[in-house]
């Protein structure tokens, strides 16, 4: 892997972990029109890629992600201690508690299919590595490309006006459980590479009426310990393939990483504020052109079994 590759790869993955057009879509697509092969380093890559955009939300939210840490263990002490009362909750300790719902679901990826050795992980993570998969992508795309199109007539429609607020916002700013099971449950459906995390959660906050600058708030906390489960997942597979290769690649892999955290921290700072200002339709037409140009592409390489970026036959 060159530095220039390293580069791109971490421009892509700073950008798309938190925008909402699919991160694991677009590693997916950057790495097949390069033609690079996801074993050895390059898996590790992927994980330091994961631990640089971890690295950018943590510095974002610090404040609101150290206000619930306590929050977090403040509620550990009122359990122990009997003064725990759901009614009585902070703000704080409410969102500590939603987290933790919301991250439930995510065990569901680890059921066994029945009829074969696999989790609905593994089932998942298949699909991806294979090229003559490539049109799943683009499918995917095109489904997050749906489902923030969806979210953002939702969120201007039909929210009460009793909160609204200056500027025409609307919406719950406080979760409830049911919200949080929801959205806990798309972002498992995000695990498919082509669904945007951060876009489908976000959009599901949405539809169940919650104001947008607090449904993205909660998708960005929820994600965190999703992107360590993520990186503490791969980085598992990737070690087991020993070190060597991965020091010959150890100065673009850190390089990579180190760019994907700071693109990915602009990236945060660029969503909210888009957000803000109404202006989702950027990402909306996006992932829908996007999403078409690679079922055409997966189309053409089908019929001829190449790759057409690289040349190599389809695996």
């Amino acid at each position: 892997m060159t530095i220039i590759e390293a580069i791109i790869q971490g421009v892509v993955q700073g950008l798309t972990e938190f925008l909402p057009v699919s991160s694991s879509g677009h590693l997916t697509i950057t790495q097949h029109v390069l033609g690079i092969n996801l074993e050895g380093n390059n898996l590790f890559f992927n994980v330091m890629l994961h631990i640089g955009t971890l690295a950018a939300v943590i510095v974002f939210y610090h404040k609101l992600i150290w206000r619930l840490i306590k929050a977090f263990f403040s509620i550990i002490g009122d359990i122990f201690t009997g003064k725990f009362k759901w009614k009585e909750l902070s703000d704080d300790k409410r969102m500590v508690i939603m987290v933790i719902i919301g991250l439930l679901p995510l065990f569901l990826l680890f059921i066994p299919i029945p009829g074969t050795d696999m989790k609905l992980k593994d089932f998942v993570e298949g699909i991806a590595d294979s090229e003559r998969n490539f049109i799943i992508v683009g499918i995917c795309l095109l489904i997050t490309s749906i489902l923030l199109f969806i979210g953002n007539r939702v969120s201007h429609s039909t929210v009460p006006m009793k909160h609204a607020k200056k500027g025409g916002e609307t919406g719950r700013t406080s979760l409830n459980v049911v919200d949080a099971i929801v959205v806990g449950i798309t972002q498992c459906f995000a695990t498919m590479p082509g669904i945007s995390r951060s876009g489908s959660t976000l959009a599901a906050g949405q539809m169940r009426g919650l104001d947008k600058q607090t449904a993205l708030d909660y998708t960005f906390i929820l994600g965190t310990p999703a992107i360590v489960a993520a990186a503490v997942l791969e980085g598992k597979d990737a070690l087991e393939g020993g070190f060597d290769a991965i020091k010959a690649d150890l100065v673009p892999i850190l390089i990579g990483m180190v760019v994907s955290a700071v693109v990915g921290y602009l990236a945060i700072a660029l969503f909210k504020w888009l957000l803000k200002t109404d202006k989702m339709i950027i990402f909306i037409v996006y992932t829908a052109v996007i999403g078409i140009a690679v079922i055409v592409i997966s189309i053409i390489e089908l019929s001829k079994g190449v790759n057409i970026f690289s040349g190599t036959p389809l695996t």
